[in-house]
């Protein structure tokens, strides 16, 4: 049993939700955290592009203010103990170091920067030295087809350097590399496409066709995913009308996601008898638009954009194994919350 103390009802009040990993069969209590051990959450937004810290070991949590008015896509380094996010004010991929001894309310000056070269960032995925961001922007200016880049940055000791890009025929949103593959959000559909050894494969500017598309069936249009384990996390968004109230989302849960991925065909579907779905009003999911998984303790994280106007949202598995309209075991207000990343060591 796995006590993941974190911040309730947006009230900064300390629990403890026994967050059971769904293949811990042992019945133990697992080791208490260490005076060293740390277990975050970090959050973006695109209300006023400050960085959020979730202490999920103490239940405290501390704002971090950047020179972006809006940013979308989150990565920690911790070699570096620096964190990383998209701005969508600046257009650039910043970097601001010292992100675990900086106090709250602390300005923070980019450590390392891009060049303002991004033109509608979504997301970040992180492999190495490489940072890939997902740009949504049309690429070819006609609306009539779907379009998508992803920039490939490296990281380097005085800034991120753009190594090239690749353009795609599909509208882009999250990405998540699972070793050297990169699966990546099909926008507008219930799709996931893949990317094999995405890195090494294409190192100039390229248009290509993903390697396989797959639809899931339940979903109406995906946008946040996360990776861990063998476990894959699906946000479905509904109709993203936008409404304050719209509760229309859920997320989608797939065990042995690479199995049943590689099972289907290209062009296949995934069937909804093959994952779990989360969804329904109690769930407040209207426009689910990040997600980040601990297979550990079995636990969803949530950046939803529009119910209430923004919150972070937490899942314990004990709770949506089966599925349905169920409560989130945490729920904080976060202004236009756009990404989240989980951070444990």
């Amino acid at each position: 049993m796995k006590n993941l103390k974190t911040i309730l009802l947006g009230s900064l009040v300390i629990g403890s939700l026994a967050a059971c990993s769904s293949d811990d069969d042992n019945g133990g209590d697992s080791t208490p955290p260490t005076a060293d051990s740390r277990t975050e959450l970090y959050a973006s937004n695109n209300n006023n592009g400050n960085i959020t810290v979730f202490d999920l070991e103490d239940g405290t949590s501390k704002t971090l203010l950047t020179a972006s008015l809006a940013a979308e896509g989150i990565y920690y380094d911790a070699d570096a103990d620096a964190v990383t996010q998209a701005s969508r004010s600046n257009l650039t991929l910043d970097s601001y170091a010292d992100a675990s001894i900086s106090n709250d309310g602390i300005t923070l000056t980019a450590s390392l920067s891009s060049e303002a070269v991004l033109e509608n960032p979504r997301a970040i995925a992180v492999s190495g030295d490489f940072y890939v961001v997902a740009d949504s922007e049309d690429v070819d200016g006609d609306e009539a087809t779907a379009d998508g880049r992803y920039f490939i940055f490296q990281r380097t000791d005085s800034g991120f350097t753009l190594r090239n890009t690749v353009t795609v025929d599909f509208k882009v949103w999250e990405i998540a590399f699972v070793g050297a593959d990169l699966y990546a959000v099909v926008d507008a559909t219930n799709e996931v496409a893949l990317f094999s050894n995405f890195l090494s494969t294409h190192t100039t500017d390229v248009s290509i066709s993903a390697d396989k598309r797959v639809a899931f069936e339940g979903i109406v249009r995906t946008h946040g995913m996360a990776y861990d384990g063998t476990t894959m996390i699906l946000t479905d968004i509904g109709a993203a009308s936008g409404d304050g109230a719209d509760t229309d989302g859920g997320f989608h849960v797939v065990s042995n996601f690479t199995s049943k991925f590689s099972a289907a065909a290209d062009g296949g579907m995934v069937a909804v008898t093959d994952q779990v779905r989360v969804a329904g009003e109690s769930t407040l999911l209207g426009n689910p638009i990040s997600a980040e998984y601990d297979a550990e303790s079995n636990t969803v994280f949530i950046a939803e954009i529009a119910n209430g106007g923004g919150r972070v949202v937490s899942f314990v598995g004990t709770d949506f194994e089966a599925g349905g309209d169920v409560a989130p075991a945490t729920n904080v207000a976060l202004s236009s919350a756009s990404s989240v990343y989980f951070y444990k060591n």
